[in-house]
């Protein structure tokens, strides 16, 4: 559980908080993530990519999670990062929660 939770709010909270911060960009840019690296979002609420090895890839399956599909990542006014399941999309695919 570990394991997906730190790939998927790590990653997702480096690439969200760039995009945020540019609001006035309409278009979705894909994330880069790498099948041999782990993403990691600590207590402090830092970030951080590792490399990773594949001697304790059971390990780290045990008890991890899929991220659904439809999931957002953001980060809210207090700095915290948050996950939201469900459609974050228009009909026409605009972004539901952008700019105007």
């Amino acid at each position: 559980m570990l394991g997906a939770i730190v790939l998927s709010h790590v990653a997702l909270s480096l690439l969200a908080a760039p995009a945020f911060a540019q609001a006035t960009v309409q278009a979705a840019t894909p994330w880069v993530l790498s099948p041999d690296m782990g993403y990691g979002y600590d207590a402090s609420g830092k970030t951080a990519a590792y490399k990773m090895g594949t001697n304790n890839a059971k390990f780290l399956l045990k008890g991890a999670k899929k991220v659904p599909k439809n999931t957002l990542f953001f980060i809210g006014d207090n700095g915290q990062l948050y996950m939201r399941s469900g459609p974050y999309l228009e009909d026409d695919g605009k972004f539901k929660f952008g700019p105007g």
